[in-house]
């Protein structure tokens, strides 16, 4: 158990990582998904393919076409020859209610995340969808 423990954070550290590749300036979002120990698909939030790398508006407010780094990473699969049936989910913060929803369409079966987000309806959701949700706080093993 030790050595799964080990793995999560590695990967969820290489998921903090990858957040850094994100242009959003009010919180960077890295994900990476999973399946038997190999990485088969990655994300950050950002715009679109073909649109400015700018994610606020000059109120600072989040635009609406931004996307989610777990739905970036979910649909680099669908575009991909991989499937993510049984695959696990490191992410860097929890899933919104919307990404939750793709989650559980794209058969992951395991979401790691470190930090919490304000609601946790992504998360409830989840759960109920029988999908096994855990939160490891990197920062408690640094």
């Amino acid at each position: 158990m030790r050595d799964k423990r080990l793995l999560d954070l590695r990967y969820l550290r290489m998921a903090r990582i990858w957040s850094e590749n994100s242009y959003c300036s009010r919180r960077q979002v890295g994900a990476l998904i999973v399946k038997d120990k190999m990485i088969i698909s990655d994300g950050y939030n950002g715009t679109p393919s073909g649109f400015e790398n700018v994610c606020e508006d000059d109120n600072d407010v989040t635009k609406p076409y931004v996307l989610h780094a777990e739905a970036n990473a979910i649909t680099k699969i669908a575009r991909s020859g991989n499937n993510s049936e049984g695959a696990t989910l490191y992410v860097t913060d929890s899933p919104c209610i919307e990404c939750a929803k793709l989650i559980i369409q794209a058969g992951i079966k395991r979401v790691i995340f470190s930090r919490a987000y304000r609601l946790n309806d992504g998360i409830d959701l989840l759960r109920r969808a029988g999908i096994d949700v855990e939160q490891l706080a990197i920062e408690d093993y640094e």
